[in-house]
């Protein structure tokens, strides 16, 4: 029988929030360092045929998802969509396997993917946001759903 994130120990709860923390890391810099220089980002986004809204919305993305995996909040929304992204981002800007440097970052996004898809499926654990809304009597059935 497989063991509940309920049940699992306290130190797997501590390993859980490491590695929640370490996956958002890379996240939350890059969102950071991209809207720290709002222009120069706008400029790169543009020279990869890419419009304003969407820098701005990986910025959004980025942030946004980076807190909710670091905070445990919603995490499973969050590491799906950032494991969409990862996915993306190999798939769309990664591809050119005869440099070295491009199929180390192919890898890359492709194991952080697989990171954020096992966080998916085990939940954030008990030192979590998600956790402390859980125990809630009162709540609407769509945010119960997006916390179990």
């Amino acid at each position: 029988m497989m063991e509940s994130a309920s049940s699992r120990s306290r130190p797997a709860d501590f390993v859980l929030l490491l590695g929640r923390f370490l996956l958002a890391l890379i996240f939350l810099h890059e969102g950071w360092s991209l809207a720290a220089d709002l222009t120069a980002t706008i400029d790169i986004f543009a020279k990869l045929g890419l419009s304003t809204p969407m820098a701005l919305a990986t910025i959004a993305l980025q942030i946004g998802a980076g807190l909710s995996v670091a905070a445990g909040f919603l995490t499973r929304l969050g590491v799906l969509a950032l494991a969409l992204f990862c996915l993306a981002t190999a798939l769309l800007f990664h591809t050119n396997f005869a440099s070295q440097n491009e199929l180390l970052h192919f890898e890359k996004d492709l194991a952080i993917a697989g990171g954020m898809f096992v966080l998916s499926a085990s939940g954030a654990g008990s030192i979590s946001i998600d956790r402390l809304l859980r125990k809630r009597a009162s709540m609407h059935p769509w945010l119960r759903a997006a916390l179990s």
